[in-house]
């Protein structure tokens, strides 16, 4: 592999409700395209046990460049409360990692995203491209935070439903 095709982002998300609603919202991952502008469609194939470890999900994302991606993700590891990685298989191939800690009144949520692009023609414009997709994954974490604080703000409903 190439370092111009492989990549480790940080995001921080500042979320001002308490760990355990954060906890709950990422859990229910069903829900994303409610509140994440850029999930498309989450599926699941397989539901793992009890803390979640196994569970199989299939994930369809946009972005604010005109590119789609597909990926499956398997949990490999929880901790309830604090935890969550995954590895994820498709158009990207590594692993994500969700990290929930207290932060004042909320919760700081870092998400490390350990990737290498798969699709052949990121894969060769790369090089040339890196900091236009490192610029978008950006834009699409920055809606995942703000998509979630909204969420929680409703009291996790969609807009427009009934309360």
């Amino acid at each position: 592999m190439s370092a111009a095709t492989e990549f480790v982002l940080v995001s921080h998300w500042h979320v001002p409700a308490g760990r355990e609603r954060v906890w709950q919202v990422l859990r229910n991952t069903r829900d994303w395209p409610a509140w994440w502008r850029y999930v498309a469609s989450v599926d699941e194939v397989e539901r793992g046990d009890a803390s979640g470890v196994g569970a199989l999900h299939r994930y369809r994302w946009t972005s604010r460049l005109p590119y789609a991606l597909t990926l499956t993700t398997r949990t490999v590891e929880v901790r309830e409360g604090e935890y969550i990685r995954a590895r994820a298989e498709g158009d990207l191939d590594g692993e994500g990692i969700w990290q929930l800690s207290d932060e004042g009144n909320g919760t700081l949520v870092t998400y490390t995203w350990r990737v290498a692009l798969t699709k052949r023609w990121m894969r060769s414009l790369a090089p040339l491209l890196r900091p236009l997709f490192t610029w978008n994954h950006n834009a699409v974490m920055a809606a995942g935070e703000a998509g979630m604080n909204a969420w929680l703000a409703r009291g996790g409903v969609s807009e427009g439903a009934p309360a």
